[in-house]
């Protein structure tokens, strides 16, 4: 991934503070979207000066095509995009507000289209391209209370594999990762630490991540991967 142009949605957060990390050590040039600016220093402090160097910050609202498409056009090119932007909330069905819903399905799912759409777009135009997605155990095997979290990552599922049957015979590949609970400050407070050793490491799953964005990885189209620890 030397040189590679990486466009990084989530990099300054839990995951991402794992992911971006490896994505540097690879030599790429990274492009990170964000919201909060403490995120943004926060994530600095774990790279080297030459790391900060290939690292470009853009404040974006992914949420908002507009946005996502300023983001895209502003890169000199787009090698690969790696998408870890999500989140998720817990409630029973009969008692989940149709807002939540919403909001659930606009954060993991309706940013994963407005990112891969607008990314896809600008590698068309040079026939080259890895589109990583993140998924969630959850899409393929959903649990109560996390409907609509579970739903939005079965879209991502859906929405990487169309994708990767789109892009048959180009040099564009897209596959998703699933993981099970990932260890994050995040997770660790919500959930509490007691089975923490058993969860996903962010380093872990940036391996497969990395993997999948690289060149190595041009055989591989609409996997959906599992990553799921000892969960």
């Amino acid at each position: 991934m030397q040189n590679r142009q990486i466009l990084i949605t989530g990099g300054t957060g839990g995951l991402g503070l794992g992911v971006t990390p490896q994505v540097l050590a690879t030599g790429a040039e990274v492009t990170l979207p964000y919201i909060t600016e403490s995120e943004v220093e926060r994530l600095q402090q774990t790279l080297s000066p030459a790391e900060r160097v290939r690292t470009h910050f853009v404040a974006t609202d992914l949420e908002k095509e507009a946005s996502v498409a300023e983001l895209v056009d502003g890169m000199d090119r787009v090698d690969a995009v790696i998408h870890l932007v999500g989140g998720f909330s817990m409630g029973k069905t009969h008692e989940y507000a149709f807002e939540d819903w919403q909001q659930d399905l606009n954060l993991n799912l309706n940013t994963a289209f407005l990112v891969c759409k607008h990314s896809l777009r600008r590698m068309l135009q040079h026939n080259y391209g890895r589109i990583v997605t993140v998924g969630s155990r959850g899409a393929v095997t959903p649990g109560g209370q996390l409907a609509a979290y579970c739903a939005a990552k079965a879209g991502v599922v859906a929405l990487t594999k169309a994708i990767a049957d789109e892009t048959k015979g180009t040099n564009i590949t897209a596959n998703v990762v699933l993981p099970s609970i990932i260890d994050t400050p995040v997770n660790r407070e919500s959930m509490g630490e007691d089975n923490a050793d058993q969860w996903v490491k962010p380093e872990s799953l940036a391996q497969v991540i990395c993997f999948l964005a690289s060149d190595a990885a041009q055989d591989l189209r609409g996997a959906a991967l599992p990553v799921y620890g000892n969960v």
